[in-house]
C-alpha cells in the first residue's frame, strides 16, 4: 500500500516539475522581447499554454492513456492560474468562472495548435498563433514563433514519452529575431 502512494507522490512531484520547466520557458525573455509577445499576463498565459500543449502532445502521442501524468499537468496549470488569479487581485467569486475559461481556453488552443502542425506549412499554425498570441496582428513574428513551435515539436518527436515523462527533454532555442526563423 505504501508503494502505491509513494508511486502517487513521485509522479506528482514529476508533474510539478515537469510544469515549472514549462512555465520557465514561457517567461523566457526572448519571446517578449524578440518575438513580440504582449508581456501582459495575457501574453504570458499564451506563451505557458503554448508550451504546455506541446509536452501533452508528445506525451498522448504514444497512446500511454493509462499513465496520470498529462492529467496531472492539465491540474497543475488550473492550478497555477488560480493561484495567478488570486494574486493579482481577482475577486473569489470570480476566480472559478475565469479558470474554468482558462481551461476551455487550453482545450481550444490546443486543437488550433495541432490542426496547425498537422499542416505541410506553418501558414495554419502562424494564423492560430495571430489570433491567440497576437490578438489578430498576423506578421513575421507569428511566423517566427510558429517555427519555434515546429521546432520543438520536432525535437520531442525524438523523445519517448518515457523520457519526457521522467523531464528529459528540452526546449528549441527561441529566436532572437524574429527574421531567424522565417
Amino acid at each position: 500500500m505504501l508503494d502505491f502512494l509513494n508511486a502517487r507522490t513521485d509522479i506528482r512531484r514529476k508533474a510539478g516539475e515537469i510544469y515549472g520547466v514549462i512555465v520557465a520557458q514561457a517567461r523566457r525573455p526572448a519571446f517578449y522581447a524578440s518575438l513580440g509577445v504582449p508581456d501582459t499576463p495575457a501574453g504570458r498565459y499564451e506563451m505557458v499554454v503554448i508550451h504546455l500543449f506541446l509536452v501533452l502532445e508528445r506525451l498522448r502521442a504514444e497512446g500511454e492513456s493509462d499513465s496520470p501524468l498529462p492529467r496531472l499537468l492539465v491540474e497543475a496549470f488550473i492550478a497555477d492560474m488560480d493561484d495567478s488569479l488570486r494574486e493579482m487581485g481577482t475577486g473569489d467569486l470570480t476566480v472559478p468562472k475565469k479558470v474554468r475559461r482558462a481551461a476551455t481556453g487550453l482545450y481550444e488552443r490546443s486543437m488550433a495548435y495541432k490542426a496547425g502542425l498537422a499542416a505541410a506549412d506553418d501558414t495554419a499554425l502562424a494564423a492560430a498563433l495571430a489570433e491567440h498570441v497576437y490578438v489578430g496582428v498576423p506578421g513575421r513574428h507569428a511566423r517566427a514563433l510558429a517555427a519555434h513551435v515546429r521546432s520543438t515539436a520536432g525535437a520531442f518527436a525524438a523523445r519517448t514519452a518515457r523520457q519526457m515523462a521522467e523531464g528529459d527533454f528540452s526546449f528549441s532555442a527561441v529566436p532572437t529575431d524574429a527574421t531567424e526563423a522565417s
